[in-house]
């Protein structure tokens, strides 16, 4: 059993910035792929962002430049800095493994006001 917790969303005027954190525990290995992922109302969930164990990365077109995925693996630790944030990237953030998921978290709200 895995539980992943995120935090560190907000409230943010556009042009801010916000760190989210996601700890890990449980049942998991750090040989994983870790991603952020982001649900707006009435939209999908989408992948933002993802990191090997090794540290490579992959951003969303949408966030790429902005945004700046990072772990630590011996915590099982994930982050998410986002710069210059915009109205549409107000959602609600979850951690999980890439590909498939582990149950998800409960998720960070970003909010973001034009």
């Amino acid at each position: 059993q895995v539980q992943l917790v995120e935090s560190g969303g907000g409230l943010v005027q556009a042009g801010g910035s916000l760190r989210l954190s996601c700890a890990a525990s449980g049942s998991i290995t750090t040989i994983i792929t870790m991603g952020w992922y982001r649900q707006a109302p009435g939209k999908q969930r989408e992948l933002v962002a993802r990191i090997t164990s090794g540290g490579s990365t992959y951003y969303a077109d949408s966030v790429k430049g902005r945004f700046t995925i990072s772990r630590e693996n011996a915590k099982i630790t994930l982050y998410l800095q986002m710069n210059s944030l915009k109205p549409e990237d107000t959602a609600v953030y979850y951690c999980n493994k890439f590909p498939g998921s582990f149950n998800w978290g409960q998720g960070t709200q970003v909010t973001v006001s034009s």
